[in-house]
């Protein structure tokens, strides 16, 4: 049974990403919605009650999935570097770039789903997608912090990548090269690690969750505020 059951649980995320790929070219004519996610199961061949099925949740867990593809997505990408014989600054700036060149043919999609994070249903789930996206980045980098170093790298990876983010967007330099050389710029800012954490440290000495402190951060970005 569990090997059936296991089966069950990789045909669904394997359509989920495969809806997701076909709403692509969907969602520059019609944003992040349920019209998009129906055309895209139909394009996708899945079934007419493949958007409800796959997403029963909507909009927001196509959006989240989205960001849970793109993270996969990258980490694969990054698997066939050499990672090892590189730096830290540039294990960095590589898995920024490598997770935001997959998307250049879909930037128009990557903006419409980060013009729905600052609304209320939205909010919540934009920040743990946020998280978990530099999350990964410093994982993929061989990051094993456990103590205050692990938010504070994440709290400012979060302002750089969502700087870029934004950057990249209206980039229309060739390849990209004027978003690359502002990620170099904003990395090389960054990596000024130890004498950043103490300013950062004293920032957020009253908060008893560090977690709060990653949060009040990566707002700066994404726009959200901590519910009450």
């Amino acid at each position: 049974m569990g090997g059936a059951y296991q089966e069950a649980l990789d045909e669904k995320a394997a359509q989920r990403d495969a809806l997701i790929r076909a709403a692509l070219s969907h969602v520059p004519f019609d944003g992040w919605s349920r019209k998009t996610l129906a055309a895209a199961a139909a394009s996708a061949g899945l079934g007419a009650d493949a958007a409800a099925r796959l997403f029963p949740g909507g909009v927001k867990d196509a959006v989240a999935h989205f960001m849970d593809l793109a993270d996969r997505l990258m980490l694969e990408d990054l698997e066939g570097r050499d990672l090892a014989a590189l730096k830290i600054r540039a294990r960095i700036t590589l898995a920024v770039r490598v997770r935001l060149e997959r998307w250049t043919p879909h930037r128009e999609a990557v903006r419409r789903a980060l013009a729905l994070s600052p609304l209320p249903m939205f909010a919540g789930e934009s920040l743990r997608g946020w998280y978990r996206t530099v999350d990964a980045i410093w994982r993929a980098a061989g990051d094993a912090s456990t103590d205050f170093n692990f938010y504070t790298k994440r709290g400012l990876l979060a302002a750089v990548y969502g700087a870029t983010l934004l950057y990249w967007l209206d980039d229309r330099s060739e390849n990209c090269s004027a978003t690359w050389a502002f990620l170099d710029r904003r990395i090389a800012d960054v990596m000024q690690f130890p004498q950043l954490k103490s300013r950062v440290t004293a920032r957020f000495k009253d908060l008893p969750d560090p977690r709060r402190m990653f949060e009040r951060l990566a707002g700066r970005v994404t726009g959200f505020k901590r519910s009450s």
